[in-house]
């Protein structure tokens, strides 16, 4: 799909429970009231992204687009964004998967997602790109056994060894809860497909079907927290809203074998998705992508923009800070959320991604402003 002056774009909606849903809500509002919302070509998510974009997909249809901008945003979008926002359901979901035999906690989590959000909506009856006026949405979970990413599309499940299946049925809530399986608390997700449905592997593995029959599935940030790999390809514009939790320094980690492992997990997974950022940051800036970035840490004054909608200041610098839970969030919460997400973008489209977008003219959420 062209943008409009015939170039793809390509968004990435991160990690990082409703804190990242929320953010990236502010992102979306941002993309739409610019009238860019109607031209994505591609959305890749991961975990609290993976929410909204689920929500995003499934509603999809109902968006009544005049060039590019959805009138009805507010009330298809933002409404049930902020409606599931509202509810804690991370503990309970939990503990009834710790409590009930023969079903985890990521099948509750993906029967809570039916429940809530997606009913039995299958990807495949998501809107499809070569037939409408629509995005290509891959939703990114985590194999577990190949240590690679897994990829959910409205065409295919895919995963980089094991190949493709074009004709598996996989529910929307399923994906969506693989995609926000974070561990240990809602992970694994089972998917299980026919080992005969499957094309094109990177190799014949010994064990290859039973792999493709019984898929175990985390996170999707466990692998890449913000989704990238499908639009560095694809997309000629790149565009990252990130809410991924900035790494804490520890004054006393533990220093046991065994507990310490946690920290070393956390290192590992810190030091990728910074090489990650890193390298897309610099080919930004070497012109080698175009694109723009904005991360819920992002100090906006860094962009030099006098049309920014505030400084940086306390609230702001405490946004970052709000735990990764699927959690009730009060509205002050998802008000603040969804305005920096807005604001940040804003500057981020205009001054990054050179958009030739005009300056946004007030918050979202006016009840709840940022300075």
């Amino acid at each position: 799909m062209d943008s409009g002056n015939g170039l793809k774009i390509g968004l990435a909606l991160s990690g990082g429970g409703f804190r990242a849903t929320l953010f990236g809500l502010g992102s979306l509002w941002r993309l739409n009231e610019a009238g860019l919302l109607g031209g994505l070509e591609r959305v890749t998510s991961v975990s609290g992204g993976s929410i909204l974009a689920g929500i995003l997909a499934h509603n999809w249809r109902r968006l009544d687009f005049t060039g590019g901008r959805a009138g009805n945003f507010e009330a298809v979008v933002v409404k049930p964004v902020c409606d599931f926002c509202s509810q804690s359901i991370d503990i309970k979901t939990a503990v009834l998967g710790h409590l009930v035999p023969f079903k985890t906690s990521g099948e509750f989590l993906a029967g809570r997602y039916a429940h809530d959000l997606f009913g039995e909506t299958l990807l495949r009856e998501l809107p499809d790109p070569g037939k409408e006026a629509a995005p290509r949405f891959i939703f990114y979970a985590t194999n577990m056994q190949t240590g690679r990413s897994f990829r959910f599309r409205q065409d295919y499940i895919a995963d980089y060894y094991l190949g493709f299946s074009r004709s598996t049925d996989v529910r929307l809530a399923d994906a969506v809860a693989a995609s926000s399986a974070f561990p240990p608390v809602f992970s694994p997700v089972i998917v299980k497909t026919d080992p005969g449905t499957w094309e094109k592997p990177l190799r014949d593995l010994p064990n290859l079907d039973q792999l493709r029959r019984h898929i175990v599935l985390a996170d999707g940030g466990v692998y890449d927290n913000m989704g990238l790999e499908a639009l560095l390809d694809t997309a000629d514009i790149v565009l990252v809203s990130d809410a991924g939790a900035p790494f804490e320094i520890d004054e006393s980690p533990f220093e046991d074998d065994l507990l310490q492992l946690g920290r070393v997990r956390d290192i590992l997974i810190d030091q990728t998705r910074a090489l990650r950022k890193r390298w897309l940051v610099e080919d930004f800036q070497a012109g080698r992508r175009r694109g723009g970035y904005w991360g819920i840490g992002t100090r906006i004054g860094d962009y030099q923009d006098p049309g920014a909608l505030t400084a940086d200041n306390d609230i702001t610098a405490a946004l970052e800070n709000i735990p990764t839970r699927l959690k009730k969030f009060e509205a002050r919460e998802q008000g603040r959320l969804i305005n920096w997400g807005y604001a940040l973008a804003d500057v981020a489209l205009r001054t990054r991604a050179k958009l030739g977008i005009a300056a946004a003219q007030g918050w979202p959420m006016p009840e709840w402003p940022l300075n």
